[in-house]
């Protein structure tokens, strides 16, 4: 008898799905408790297609016992509504300046359209999640953030995370739902830039990963050439390529802020592309990858073993 394994043809397909499956399984161990934040914001959001693959790939990630936390943006669909409302915009260095009746928009766009919809995508999934936004439990307390010394109005900046209520929805196998809206010291509300109050959250829990779904799959050597992305980019090289030009623009503080969360605890943070088909899988659950993954220079600890950095971690586990 051969010791062939035996492989029916018309069974090929399905054996390859398992064979995915299995692939899959040494990245689920790893990741099985850990807390993932995912900063769910850009073009994707308005495409109907990739937002339901999106929410697939987030219910996964649920259903395999990883706690994901969904932090989303919405800049798009405020624009609309101030629009329809015609109530004027003006910007200072490209930021936006949020009036008081504009602050009164983005809370019901972010915390209501959104929010909800985000959270009955899931429901529709069977995955239970409850939204709120920052001002919920005094989550996301915040002062007013300038841009060189200009006001922009009621836009904040996080001061401190109070992380009660997404704990207490984790324990009770909620997906916390997130809308980027704080309030300072005297209960004004302030709009919060996503990315900002996503890093903010993923420090304060000490997150596994924290995730920014973007419209660019991570960090080029060459601008606008995605054959030069960088896979892996330790957190020490990143003031090198600031200096240097190769990270520019609104990548500088997302890089900076995934440098300061690394500090702070969150084990790596991912820049995918939220335009590519199952990206947060494929990062996640291969061994390819898809964006650009920071992780730290400091040595990790593995079975009492020191190694000094996460490539050789990751080698010595055969995980991401």
């Amino acid at each position: 008898m051969s010791n062939e394994i035996y492989k029916p043809e018309k069974l090929s397909k399905f054996i390859s799905k398992t064979e995915t499956l299995v692939e899959a399984l040494p990245y689920i161990q790893q990741f099985r408790k850990k807390i993932v934040v995912v900063k769910y914001g850009g073009s994707f959001m308005y495409d109907e297609d990739l937002k339901q693959t999106i929410m697939d790939d987030i219910a996964l990630m649920k259903i395999v016992g990883i706690r994901p936390i969904i932090v989303h943006g919405g800049g798009k669909d405020i624009s609309k509504y101030l629009n329809d409302l015609d109530i004027p915009t003006d910007f200072i260095e490209g930021y936006r300046v949020t009036t008081e009746d504009s602050i009164e928009v983005a809370e019901m766009v972010l915390s209501g359209k959104i929010n909800k919809e985000i959270v009955q995508l899931l429901q529709d999934r069977d995955i239970d999640a409850v939204g709120i936004s920052g001002k919920d439990g005094g989550m996301l307390k915040v002062k007013k953030q300038y841009v060189n010394g200009l006001d922009i109005g009621y836009v904040g900046e996080v001061e401190s995370v109070d992380t009660d209520l997404i704990e207490t929805l984790e324990k009770n196998d909620y997906i916390p739902v997130i809308a980027p809206i704080g309030s300072d010291e005297n209960g004004q509300a302030y709009n919060i830039n996503a990315d900002h109050a996503a890093y903010a959250i993923a420090k304060a829990l000490k997150a596994e990963k924290l995730i920014y779904l973007t419209d660019t799959d991570g960090v080029y050597l060459e601008q606008n050439n995605p054959d030069t992305a960088i896979r892996r980019l330790s957190s020490d090289d990143v003031p090198k390529l600031i200096d240097t030009g190769v990270i520019s623009g609104g990548m500088i503080p997302k890089v900076l802020n995934s440098v300061d969360a690394i500090d702070n605890g969150v084990r790596s943070v991912h820049i995918l592309d939220g335009t590519l088909l199952h990206s947060l899988l494929l990062e996640l659950f291969t061994s390819a990858g898809c964006g650009t993954m920071i992780y730290s220079s400091k040595p990790y600890q593995r079975k009492n073993k020191y190694v000094h950095s996460l490539t050789e971690a990751l080698e010595e586990n055969k995980v991401k």
